[in-house]
């Protein structure tokens, strides 16, 4: 017998589904930048992410701290006022 309710079981599998599509999208965002000559790059101390694979495996490891952070770095900040 099953326990919780239905659907409950496929939210992480979901949540995980687009956090991977978000993860791509970042990945292929950077390296149509990359070939344009504008990179998206961000230094903290002496860590720089500027490579769409960095950018990737950022978003991959943490994306919670990744991802907003290419959102602000690449001029698509959501959190501006002022925003679309």
């Amino acid at each position: 017998m099953m326990t919780g309710t239905p659907g409950t079981a496929l939210a992480p599998i979901l949540v995980l589904l687009v956090v991977l599509a978000l993860d791509a999208w970042v990945y292929s965002d950077a390296r149509k930048r990359l070939r344009r000559g504008d990179p998206v790059s961000v230094s903290v101390g002496s860590v720089r992410v500027e490579t769409p694979e960095a950018w990737f495996l950022g978003c991959l490891i943490l994306w919670v701290v990744f991802f907003p952070l290419y959102l602000v770095a690449s001029g698509r900040n959501p959190f501006a006022h002022g925003s679309r």
